[in-house]
């Protein structure tokens, strides 16, 4: 047998061909890629229809309308579509036969078979199309919320419409909104117009609690509120002022903090909710309020950018939250005008919902309050009790939410044609939504681009096309299981579970995380676990493929002292953690933000030690050195660095709980906040002190990573004031009566102000003390858990800490 040498040359030109071969096959795997348009055209001869299929081929050639998509380029992940379920919806609804009720609902609501809308707005209270005006208590003075109810409208209709809508998709998120308070807390006493008075912040306060709570024991979760709808708006029925000033000090004041307390942290407070001809006052309240998850806006007034630039100015979220198509109008013309603005422009303008108003009306476009829209068109026109018709609104929604999921990332599109308007999404299963409008007076023959790929398509005049192709050999998850399967930590101490998803190639690793107690413990998007007060809570990571679920048990202690163990400090803004630039093990090595997985290299693990008075010094793992400022300089923009230690002040920070989860962390020497430069999400970016400014680069999360220890009743006790003790005061918690008791031969006013273990003020009150008379404060609202109890008076301050049962 002859026997042939083989060259090295050889070699790499056979492998050469190979690669060559390998890579055709590629490319013509994706070239033959199947694209499914859906369509809605402006003469309504074709209504969310599927059309035929179209394949991606090369690209090749120019065509003046191309719309290119760019899927390595991401912006905001999408939180979903929908409607507002106003209580006039819900008693056109439930006035209808069964069969075509559910139908109906289905229509709206089922991920499957129906529209998908997976947001809810509904209203605290009445909106102006409720049947009429109501609050839940209308008991003038009742500041602690005795009479509050869910009786009346929203117990008969809109409730028992909500759970059968959570039935047909379990993870619609709740938007609840108040068009007024209840007319006693106003200035004017009316439900139109009028001011919240400042004297009714609290008791506001404990309403939304109190609201919160009775739906929940109805089995109903609120995920985000606003605090008014159309805060600027006085002249619906029923409607209530509230200017930017008013709502962050409400917030701040009130809201917020007993939100916090009652184990609601983890619903989102959103501000604003009006039009955008107003930026300044959105970026008031997020730029002022570490309470506050983002700005809702209307397109009434104003231009869609401004949703940009507020979000450019805050590096907060932005919704959209509502848009009304009338009764007079034609539906091309509605069509096109909330396809280019509302859902294309909203979204390509950071918006992670897209709401339109009334879902569902009767044929006189009611149920409405004397002061209410009189030609709101809703989604759905209910006839009778057996037959509905559905409106524009209903395709416009319909356009983008059966097609673009919960959870999708928006990535980037562009046109080349001032007539044709597109924004592109990447769903969790892999899968693209391309949702374009053609506002032309003619079809348009338009190239889509995607890589080296493209297609070409006829667009009709006044129409919307929502292409979708898929990933490539969908892989379906089998498993999933967290890591770790339990956990035990102390109020006010964060535990980073991670989910890992079976198998490894699946195509859709998405999970979403739930605690079965957020009083104890709430977790994050990304699986960060808060622990709030002590008890225990499940967290459940649940796969978007296949549902698949797995949980880790948390328990939630009073604690323990100090700062034991390591910690990732993470950036409330940017979700990257302190590092030491390049491992660097020299002293003056600059501090920057990067990212941490799996709790990080050594050079991002660090620790915190008291100084002895209330103070800390801050240690990475790597090299034994300490977080201190360049130069030991005072002035804003000083970088971070590690340094040899020293005992100055410039190696002491104080760590404070912003009762959020986050902490500002404060150079002693300086009294300047730790700071990510320029407000930077970058991996590198330097970390420098900077005058706090409650921005978001400026808070941080500290996430044990080593040894279970974590900031205790103790620590926060010593930072929340200076206090000396006193022989002539007792304080204690009497759980009998719900009641905090103080005796004391003090006479006079004080104040007495009530802090849980994280450092949060949950409770203040003025008291007066009489010489040998006990002093009562009522503590029902309080959770059980250990509260640390100051008291002020003309001779000193007094702290103690207490145990609620």
């Amino acid at each position: 047998m002859h026997k042939t040498t083989q060259t090295p040359t050889d070699r790499v030109s056979k492998a050469l061909k190979l690669l060559c071969c390998g890579s055709l096959l590629f490319m013509n795997s994706l070239n033959a890629q199947t694209v499914t348009p859906f369509m809605t055209t402006g003469d309504q001869s074709k209504l969310l229809q599927q059309q035929a299929t179209v394949s991606f081929g090369t690209n090749s050639g120019t065509n003046p309308s191309t719309v290119t998509v760019t899927a390595g380029t991401t912006y905001q992940t999408m939180d979903g579509f929908g409607y507002t379920l106003t209580e006039g919806s819900c008693e056109v609804i439930s006035g209808m036969a069964a069969t075509q009720q559910n139908q109906l609902l289905n229509d709206l609501y089922n991920p499957s078979t129906g529209l998908n809308a997976s947001v809810v707005r509904i209203s605290i209270g009445a909106s102006d199309l409720s049947s009429s005006s109501y609050s839940y208590n209308e008991t003038s003075g009742d500041t602690n919320m005795n009479n509050f109810s869910l009786n009346g409208p929203d117990l008969t209709y809109l409730v028992p419409i909500i759970k059968k809508i959570l039935l047909i998709n379990p993870n619609i998120k709740i938007l609840a909104t108040p068009w007024s308070a209840p007319r006693w807390m106003k200035t004017n006493g009316s439900w139109v117009g009028g001011s919240l008075q400042t004297q009714y912040y609290a008791a506001y306060a404990k309403y939304f609690v109190k609201y919160f709570d009775a739906m929940k024991a109805q089995g109903i979760n609120i995920w985000g509120i606003t605090p008014q709808n159309e805060p600027e708006n006085p002249n619906n029925e029923p409607s209530m002022l509230m200017n930017s000033t008013e709502q962050k000090n409400f917030i701040n004041q009130q809201l917020g903090p007993q939100m916090a307390a009652a184990g609601y942290g983890n619903i989102k407070i959103i501000a604003f909710d009006h039009n955008c001809d107003n930026t300044a006052y959105p970026i008031d309240v997020l730029n002022n309020s570490s309470y506050v998850d983002g700005a809702a806006f209307h397109l009434y007034l104003g231009n869609i950018s401004a949703m940009s630039t507020v979000k450019t100015q805050t590096n907060k979220n932005v919704y959209f939250t509502e848009q009304y198509t009338g009764s007079g109008g034609s539906f091309s013309g509605d069509f096109g005008w909330h396809m280019q603005n509302v859902v294309i422009g909203s979204t390509n303008n950071w918006s992670k919902t897209v709401l339109e108003w009334n879902a569902a009306n009767n044929s006189s476009l009611g149920p409405r309050t004397p002061g209410g829209c009189s030609t709101c068109l809703g989604a759905i026109t209910v006839n009778n009790s057996t037959s509905y018709t559905k409106n524009v609104a209903y395709y416009i929604i319909g356009q983008i939410s059966k097609y673009v999921k919960p959870g999708a990332v928006r990535i980037g599109s562009s046109s080349t044609s001032g007539s044709i308007s597109s924004v592109a999404f990447k769903n969790p299963d892999g899968s693209t939504a391309l949702v374009i409008y053609n506002s032309g007076g003619s079809s348009n023959t338009i190239k889509v681009v995607s890589g080296s790929s493209a297609f070409n398509y006829a667009v009709p005049a006044s129409s919307a096309v929502t292409f979708t192709w898929g990933a490539s050999n969908p892989v379906a998850v089998t498993g999933v299981s967290v890591s770790p399967t339990s956990a035990t930590l102390t109020a006010g101490q964060s535990q980073q579970l991670t989910a890992t998803v079976s198998p490894s190639n699946a195509t859709n690793t998405a999970v979403n995380w739930s605690s079965s107690n957020t009083s104890v413990a709430t977790v994050n998007s990304n699986g960060l676990v808060s622990a709030i007060a002590a008890g225990n809570a499940t967290i459940t990571a649940t796969t978007v493929d296949g549902a698949k679920t797995a949980t880790s048990a948390i328990t939630v202690t009073a604690g323990s002292t100090g700062f034991p163990g390591y910690y990732n400090i993470i950036s409330r803004n940017s979700n990257k953690g302190l590092d030491v630039a390049d491992n660097a093990t020299t002293s003056g090595s600059r501090i920057q933000q990067y990212d941490i997985t799996n709790g990080g290299g050594s050079n991002q693990r660090w620790k915190f030690v008291s100084d002895g008075s209330g103070n800390y010094y801050i240690i990475v793992k790597s090299t034994g050195m300490y977080l201190a400022v360049e130069n030991n300089g005072t002035a804003d923009g000083l970088k971070v660095q590690q340094k040899t230690f020293s005992s100055s002040n410039e190696f002491k920070w104080t760590v404070t709980s912003l009762g959020t989860g986050y902490y500002k962390i404060i150079n002693v020497n300086s009294g300047k906040s730790l700071d990510v430069e320029n407000v930077s999400t970058a991996n590198g970016a330097n970390i420098q002190v900077w005058a706090y400014t409650a921005g978001l680069n400026q808070q941080w999360q500290l996430v044990q990573v080593e040894s279970s220890a974590a900031k205790s009743a103790l620590a926060v006790e010593q930072t929340i004031a200076e206090s000396t003790s006193s022989n002539d005061m007792m304080i204690f918690a009497d759980e009998v009566d719900n009641t905090l008791k103080i005796d004391t031969n003090h006479e006079g006013s004080a104040d007495v102000q009530i802090f849980n273990v994280t450092g949060q003020p949950v409770l203040k009150k003025n008291v007066n003390f009489a010489k040998g008379n006990q002093t009562e404060v009522e503590i029902s609202r309080l959770p059980k858990g250990v509260y640390i109890v100051k008291v002020t008076d003309s001779k000193g301050s007094y702290s103690k800490k207490i145990l609620k049962q």
